[in-house]
C-alpha cells in the first residue's frame, strides 16, 4: 500500500521565514552559489526545507547537506536572532528591496547580509578604497585626503576596516557627506582589528557595517578574500592607494575587473616597494589617477545612470580641486625643498646637495615640518608632502 501523501506545509510567517533563511545560511555544504541555485529552483528557504530528499538530490545536494537540512542548527539560529534584536542590527536577504543593487550583479552575490547601521548607504554610489596595511606616511595621508574629497562630492567610500589604508579611507570619508561602508571578514558582533572599535562606532553612526558572515565568526584568513569581492562588488570602482606586489588589495582590484568595475591606481616612486602593486595594475589596464577629479570624470556616466535610477537621491557631481593657500617661504627654503624632492632623504644628503651646514639644514627642516611642507620618515629621513 502506498504511504499517504504528506500534507503541504502552510506558508511560513515572516519571522519563521527569517529563521529558515538563517538556518539555510548555516547549512554545511551549501555555499553561496549552490544556495542561489536552490533559491532559483525552490523560491524560498522554507520551500527548500520542506522539499523531499529525492527533490533535493535532483537539485544536486549531497547526502550530508540533505541530512543537515533535516536537522537545522536552531540553537545557532537563535543566537543570530538574538543579535538581530540589538539596536541598529538588520538582516538583508537577496530578495529584499533594500539589498544593494550593485551587489546583485556580481557572479556570486551573498544570499544574506548582516547589517549594523543605516542600510540606505548600501544603495548609494560607492567607491572602494584599498591598500597596504602598513602604508607610508604619504600613502595614509593621500588615502584620507582622497576619501574626504570624494565623500564631499557625495560618493560613499567603501573599504574593509583593516589597518592602514582602509582605516585612513574610512576616517577621511567620515569627514565628508557621503559616509562610509565597512565590509568585514568577521561577524558583526566583533571588531577586527580591535584597535578600530571606535572607528567602527563612528561608521555605524555615519554609514553602515556589513558582513555575509553570521555573528560569532572569527577573523579566519579564508574569510578576507571573500570579503574583498563584496568591497568591489558594492562599488562603481576600486581605488588602490598603495600596495606591494603580493598585497591582498590586488585581489580586490582584480576581482573588480572580473566584475566589470573600474579600477584606479595612484602611482608612486619606482623605488617604493609599496608602489609596485599600483604600477602592476596600471600596466594591466588600471587607470592612473592623481586627483579626485580623474575618478569623477571616469565615473561620470555611471553616476548619471545612478541619478536616473534614483531620481530622489543625489549622485555626486563634478568638483574643482581646491589647493591649500601657499605658504610664503624664503628662496633658501624653496631651494631646499627642490633639492629634497619627494623621496625620503637624510640630513647628510641635504647638506651635501645644498652646501649648507648640518645646523642650518636641521633648523630649516624643523620649520618646514611645522609648516607641513615635509614629513619625517623612519631612520631620520625627510620627504616633501605632495
Amino acid at each position: 500500500m502506498r504511504p499517504p501523501t504528506p500534507s503541504p506545509r502552510p506558508p511560513a510567517t515572516d519571522q519563521e521565514e527569517t529563521r529558515f533563511w538563517l538556518a539555510l545560511h548555516r547549512t554545511p555544504g551549501i555555499g553561496t552559489r549552490r544556495c542561489n541555485r536552490l533559491l532559483a529552483d525552490f523560491g524560498t528557504p522554507s520551500a527548500i526545507f520542506s522539499a523531499p530528499a529525492s527533490r533535493l538530490r535532483a537539485a544536486g545536494l549531497q547526502a550530508q547537506s540533505i541530512d543537515a537540512l533535516a536537522r537545522p542548527d536552531w540553537a545557532a539560529v537563535d543566537q543570530d536572532l538574538a543579535w538581530l534584536a540589538g539596536q541598529g542590527n538588520r538582516l538583508l536577504t537577496c530578495l529584499d528591496p533594500a539589498y544593494p543593487t550593485m551587489l546583485r550583479e556580481i557572479p556570486d552575490p551573498p544570499v544574506l547580509l548582516f547589517v549594523h547601521g543605516d542600510p540606505a548607504y548600501l544603495l548609494q554610489p560607492q567607491l572602494a578604497m584599498v591598500g597596504s596595511r602598513n602604508p607610508s606616511h604619504d600613502g595614509a595621508a593621500l588615502a584620507q585626503e582622497f576619501a574626504t574629497h570624494l565623500s564631499a562630492c557625495g560618493l560613499t567610500i567603501t573599504s574593509g576596516l583593516a589597518s592602514g589604508i582602509d582605516g585612513a579611507a574610512h576616517r577621511g570619508a567620515l569627514q565628508g557627506e557621503g559616509g562610509s561602508v565597512a565590509v568585514t571578514g568577521t561577524g558583526l558582533d566583533r571588531v577586527y582589528p580591535a584597535s578600530h572599535r571606535e572607528l567602527a562606532h563612528q561608521i555605524a553612526e555615519n554609514g553602515v557595517l556589513v558582513s555575509e558572515y553570521p555573528p560569532g565568526t572569527a577573523p579566519l584568513p579564508a574569510n578576507f578574500p571573500r570579503r574583498n569581492r563584496l568591497i568591489s562588488g558594492l562599488s562603481l570602482g576600486t581605488l588602490v592607494v598603495e600596495a606591494a606586489l603580493r598585497s591582498g588589495s590586488l585581489i580586490t582590484a582584480r576581482t573588480a575587473l572580473e566584475q566589470g568595475r573600474e579600477v584606479f591606481a595612484i602611482p608612486g616612486s619606482i623605488h617604493n616597494p609599496l608602489a609596485r602593486g599600483c604600477h602592476a595594475l596600471i600596466r594591466e589596464g588600471a587607470k592612473l589617477v592623481e586627483t579626485g577629479d580623474h575618478i569623477l570624470e571616469e565615473l561620470a556616466p555611471l553616476l548619471a545612470l545612478c541619478r536616473s535610477q534614483h531620481p530622489d537621491g543625489e549622485a555626486p557631481g563634478p568638483i574643482t580641486e581646491h589647493a591649500p593657500a601657499p605658504v610664503k617661504l624664503d628662496a633658501e627654503y624653496l631651494r631646499l625643498l627642490d633639492l629634497m624632492g619627494y623621496e625620503p632623504v637624510s640630513v647628510d644628503q641635504l647638506v651635501q646637495r645644498s652646501g649648507l651646514t648640518p645646523e642650518q639644514v636641521s633648523s630649516m627642516l624643523l620649520l618646514l615640518e611645522l609648516e607641513e611642507q615635509i614629513a619625517a620618515s623612519p631612520g631620520g629621513r625627510y620627504s616633501r608632502r605632495r
